[in-house]
C-alpha cells in the first residue's frame, strides 16, 4: 500500500508572528485576527523568547515583509 502525502498547511488570514526559543532554529507562528492583538502579542513573548513578525496573510499570500528583531543575527543567536 502506497503512503498518503500530506497536504501543504493553510493558513488561516490574519496577522502572524513567530516566537523561538533562545538559540533555536526553528519557531512557532502565532495568529491574530488584527494588528493590534498581534503587537501585543509580541510584547508578551518578547521578554523571554525572540519574536519575529511575519506580517498580514490574506488568500494565500503575504502582504507585508518579515521584521527581525535587532539584537538576531543567525538562526536565534545574538550578535556579538
Amino acid at each position: 500500500m502506497a503512503k498518503l502525502q500530506a497536504a501543504p498547511r493553510v493558513l488561516k488570514d490574519g496577522f502572524y508572528i513567530e516566537v523561538c526559543s533562545l538559540g533555536s532554529k526553528n519557531g512557532i507562528k502565532i495568529s491574530t485576527i488584527n494588528k493590534e492583538e498581534m503587537l501585543k502579542a509580541k510584547k508578551l513573548y518578547e521578554q523571554n523568547k525572540y519574536v519575529i513578525i511575519l506580517g498580514e496573510h490574506r488568500n494565500g499570500k503575504w502582504l507585508s515583509e518579515k521584521i527581525l528583531p535587532e539584537d538576531v543575527h543567525d538562526h536565534g543567536r545574538k550578535k556579538k
